[in-house]
């Protein structure tokens, strides 16, 4: 995970400003405060901005304190102040500047001018005008005194630049947290937890601690409740509240959306109507898209024609590169454009965690936490995505276990062709007016199979190769907040969609390349293609399928989004992927090709339960860093179904 980056100029200066992943805490292991906390006391910065919720200052001043032990150059920035009037919410920021030690200023964000205050603040702290002079935590005298006599140990060991950190070390060594301890050790180069001279002075430590009944395990906790007692004190202080009932919207809405009747059913509904305004909208944008790549088309068929280029050439850059990197932008871009921000205007209004509270007692079940469904909703948009997101996971075991899963829900590469099939074959049966409302009930029941066979995967996992219990997990559920719509695009449309589909190009470039070197060359009479195609055709009929639909699964693995096109390539016999607009022509050439019911729900199955896209695949092996669990990830849902498409199969037989 990278930190965002930007330069700011200010009276003739520049200011480089670096944006670390926000945290609640740094006292975890989380990946997002590992990197907050490792930039926090190993980049140097000449000052650290601690961004505040002014609607709930009282749990946010704990990261302050934390960071206090860390770095003396610190300025609180108190954001979200209009909203904290909203719901009668008054700071006394001379007061909390006086109990905190360190400048406070007043923003909010969204209006540009109220950061003027913070940046001529910034200035002042780096030019040593103002000196913070932070008002650290006393924590109880057993823990003081510890530090004490271990901290003229450790400022022996460190330069000059990093003795600031003496004292927070001192308490990382009594609360024992080694995953810490082994990165302090690899920043400073020093050694801290197999030290002869730290480990008696830990040894009398501990006899200290035991003689005040204090575990150490209860360390990090004494500490914790500490910095809470302290935190609840100053809120007490300088937080006045005029309207008592301020958050009862905020509760009377969670009433319903965290109930355990409606919570569930409340969610799918949601998903529900995103699924159906993303195949009704994506339509369209896909049409006109189609439409400008023939037109383009034609003239490089014409360029090719004028320069008489030879017509192999012409194959490999028109019928392979260009038909597969144009179909995939015409079918993935337009619901990618649509289902992103759709997803974040959920993330901006505050219901994901919601939504990871109404899961987390099925995920904790499962083995696991409800972190993972978050890292789950964000696989509806691109499985890769997902897989980066399992950050967020504090357990390496949970955290594996998401990354294993995450491909059992389908991403927007995925849709196109569920929606094509359902509305095709299950749609199809139905009036007009109902056939969209049909499909996008077929595809959320898809959806509702991928988050079954999650959840029954996690908990095999958990018993299996990657035993444990679960962790805990502490959800803070945000208010709910009024969203920003020109950051929902600008994340949404650049940070996700423009990221994802830039990705996905550069593999399928490749991929048309070899998909039209194996339709146009033969051995003997037959096409490579149908070689393949053949070889697995006994293996296909098993599974309700043909060797085509499950060559086409195969070739399709760069990009899934080039499956359909691959599969009407091969029932026409032509030497380049096939673009059909027509759902009708789409619906005859399959019907032509023994396409029943049967071979459609096989089909839908299959497509949820796969192997991952290389996209995710290499995204897997960069987090995981093993061969193995890439192996493991590419194996799980493929195994699935093959499984579940053969048991249909044999149940369809039997019965009918």
């Amino acid at each position: 995970m990278t930190s965002a980056v930007g330069v700011c100029k200010y009276k003739g200066k520049e200011f480089l400003l670096v944006d670390i992943p926000g945290t609640y805490s740094i006292m975890s292991n989380s990946e997002e405060e590992e990197i907050a906390r490792d930039y926090i006391c190993f980049g140097n910065p000449k000052v650290t901005v601690v961004i505040l919720d002014a609607t709930s200052l009282e749990k946010n001043l704990n990261l302050v304190y934390q960071i206090m032990e860390i770095t003396s150059n610190i300025i609180v920035c108190v954001n979200l102040l209009d909203e904290a009037k909203k719901k009668g919410i008054s700071i006394d920021f001379t007061e909390l500047e006086k109990s905190l030690g360190v400048p406070v200023v007043g923003v909010i964000a969204r209006k540009k001018k109220t950061l003027n205050k913070l940046i001529e603040m910034i200035d002042k702290v780096c030019n040593g005008e103002i000196k913070p002079e932070p008002n650290k935590i006393k924590y109880p005298p057993y823990i003081e005194n510890s530090v004490e006599k271990l901290e003229e140990k450790v400022k022996k060991m460190l330069t000059k630049e990093s003795k600031k950190l003496s004292r927070w070390l001192c308490l990382k060594l009594i609360d024992g947290d080694q995953k810490i301890l082994r990165s302090i050790e690899k920043n400073l180069k020093i050694s801290l937890i197999d030290n002869e001279d730290l480990i008696k002075e830990k040894a009398e430590i501990s006899d200290i601690l035991n003689f005040n009944g204090v575990s150490q395990n209860e360390v990090k906790d004494k500490m914790i409740s500490s910095i809470i007692f302290r935190a609840e004190n100053i809120y007490e202080d300088t937080v006045s509240i005029t309207n008592g009932k301020y958050n009862l919207k905020d509760r009377k809405i969670d009433k319903v959306l965290t109930s355990k009747v409606l919570g569930i059913p409340l969610m799918l509904t949601f998903l529900g109507i995103i699924l159906w305004i993303t195949i009704k909208g994506a339509n369209y944008p896909s049409e006109w898209l189609f439409k400008v790549f023939n037109f383009l088309q034609e003239k490089l068929v014409d360029a090719f024609e004028f320069l008489q280029a030879p017509s192999w050439l012409k194959g490999i850059v028109i019928d392979g590169i260009y038909k597969t990197l144009t179909w995939i932008v015409a079918v993935m871009l337009p619901p990618m454009a649509i289902f992103f921000p759709l997803f974040t205007l959920l993330e901006d209004l505050g219901f994901l965690p919601r939504i990871a509270f109404n899961l987390d007692r099925f995920f904790k079940k499962a083995g696991s936490s409800g972190k993972q469904a978050l890292t789950m909703c964000m696989g509806f948009g691109c499985n890769s995505c997902g897989v980066t997101g399992c950050r967020i996971i504090d357990s390496p075991r949970e955290k594996l276990i998401s990354i294993l899963t995450n491909a059992f829900v389908p991403c927007n590469g995925r849709f196109p062709f569920l929606i094509t099939i359902s509305s095709i074959f299950i749609g199809g049966i139905f009036t007009k007016a109902s056939s969209s409302i049909v499909s996008t009930i077929t595809v959320l029941l898809i959806v509702l199979l991928g988050i079954l066979m999650t959840l029954l995967i996690s908990k095999i996992l958990s018993k299996t190769i990657l035993k444990g219990e679960s962790s805990s997990f502490v959800l803070e559920l945000p208010p709910y907040r009024k969203p920003q719509i020109g950051q929902i695009l600008v994340r949404s449309i650049l940070d996700r969609t423009l990221f994802v589909l830039g990705r996905a190009i550069a593999i399928a470039a490749p991929a048309g390349l070899v998909i039209w070197l194996f339709a146009n060359i033969n051995i003997g009479e037959i096409s490579i293609l149908n070689y393949i195609a053949n070889f697995f055709e006994p293996f296909a009929r098993l599974m309700g399928l043909d060797g085509y639909i499950l060559t086409a699964f195969i070739l399709g693995i760069p990009a899934n989004e080039i499956v359909l096109p691959i599969i009407l390539m091969c029932y026409m016999g032509k030497g380049s992927l096939v673009n059909l607009e027509n759902m009708y022509e789409i619906e005859q050439i399959l019907l032509q090709n023994g396409w029943t019911i049967l071979t459609a729900i096989n089909v839908m199955i299959f497509t949820l339960l796969h192997f991952p896209c290389t996209t995710t695949l290499l995204t897997i092996k960069k987090e995981t860093g093993s061969i193995k669990w890439t192996i493991i990830a590419f194996l799980l849902p493929t195994i699935c179904g093959v499984v579940l498409c053969m048991a249909t199969n044999l149940v369809w037989l039997l019965v009918i």
